[in-house]
């Protein structure tokens, strides 16, 4: 192995170890969308595709990913890179190891400790394996314009609204 791509698996594996988000586009997908995951034995786990978990429209066994992973504290990118997906079949042991690691990250579950057994009939546990270099990062910003919508900006509130809420206040 070339020392440049030493490097690159490490900045993979640090930066994706300390993000919460990762941004994947699944093959054929318009966009990459933000998902939740944890970083083990090499590769990022995620769950999802089950009532109350998240969408992992796109990722499909055998199938690509483009995974970007962001800076924790100022939020831009940091690498992206490609991935070979792998589907975990319910209850092996590979399953089970990442299923143990997913639990403890996953908040606010429904169902508490009976997660694990709805992730076995309901979700897909899913692994995005690193397959090789990074990719170039884009030069431009990657922004999409906004749908457009009737909605509208709030106005400023009244100047004289903050005297209203101090002295009701006080009379409680």
């Amino acid at each position: 192995m070339t020392r440049e791509l030493l490097l690159d698996q490490a900045l993979v594996e640090e930066a994706t170890k300390k993000s919460g988000l990762v941004w994947v586009q699944g093959a054929g997908e318009p966009a990459a969308r933000a998902l939740w995951h944890v970083w083990h034995e090499g590769a990022v786990c995620l769950v999802g595709d089950g009532p109350g978990e998240q969408p992992l429209a796109g990722l499909t066994e055998g199938g690509s990913a483009e995974v970007t992973v962001r800076s924790k504290d100022k939020g831009g990118r940091l690498v992206s890179w490609t991935a070979k997906v792998v589907s975990l079949a319910p209850g092996s042991q590979a399953w089970q190891a990442a299923v143990a690691e997913l639990k403890g990250k996953r908040l606010n579950a429904p169902d508490g400790e009976a997660m694990t057994e709805r992730w076995a009939r309901e979700c897909r546990v899913l692994r995005l394996e690193p397959t090789g270099a990074t990719l170039p990062l884009p030069d431009g910003d990657l922004a999409a314009r906004p749908v457009p919508s009737p909605a509208t900006t709030r106005e400023p509130a009244p100047a004289g609204l903050p005297k209203l809420l101090l002295r009701k206040r006080r009379r409680a």
